[in-house]
């Protein structure tokens, strides 16, 4: 059996980044293997991008940030902010989502138009084991999860206000670029 799960993925903070970054990611199941497939346009260039499902480990269905959520009033949907929509950030679409190691360089990177594509096939079994040593259930639950694409250059002056360090990362690495909704298809 084939489950085949699609998000649109639409620009978050776009006025205050300069780009409208859009694309589309499909998430395929076949059997023991998950095959992640995301193209990304008009992100910012040059630019390594975190990509992660978000959700809420109780199975509450995640929706989209906007710039609702923008309760400090900064202009900017910080990751902080889109916790209570989204949930906290759970799957990251690196070189090894199976491992769930969040923090690391092993991103894509975007090229100079602004462009990526990422594809990886990741066996099931693994990451539904980390996922719940992690979580406490195995279930992915992708129609439940949202899609985020973080990123913008050092070079782009972000307020104090805006938060999301993780590590030795600061809010430019995590900065939420782009949202979408995973949908079962």
């Amino acid at each position: 059996m084939v489950e085949k799960y699609k998000a649109e993925i639409v620009p978050l903070n776009e006025a205050k980044i300069g780009k409208k970054p859009h694309g589309t990611a499909t998430f395929t199941v076949t059997g023991n293997n998950l095959d992640i497939k995301i193209e990304m346009n008009d992100t910012p260039e040059n630019t390594q991008h975190w990509e992660h499902f978000h959700g809420f480990p109780d199975g509450k269905d995640a929706q989209i940030a906007t710039i609702e959520q923008d309760k400090n009033g900064d202009g900017f949907v910080d990751l902080p902010e889109t916790e209570p929509v989204s949930g906290t950030t759970m799957v990251p679409f690196n070189d090894a989502p199976e491992e769930m190691d969040m923090p690391n360089d092993k991103y894509p990177v975007s090229d100079e138009n602004g462009h990526f594509e990422y594809q990886r096939v990741v066996p099931l079994d693994i990451l539904e084991k980390k996922f719940q040593e992690a979580f406490g259930d195995s279930k992915l639950n992708l129609d439940k999860r949202v899609i985020y694409i973080h990123g913008v250059p050092d070079s782009l002056e972000l307020p104090d206000s805006v938060a999301g360090a993780v590590g030795d990362y600061d809010a430019h690495t995590t900065l939420p670029i782009a949202v979408g909704k995973i949908k079962k298809i």
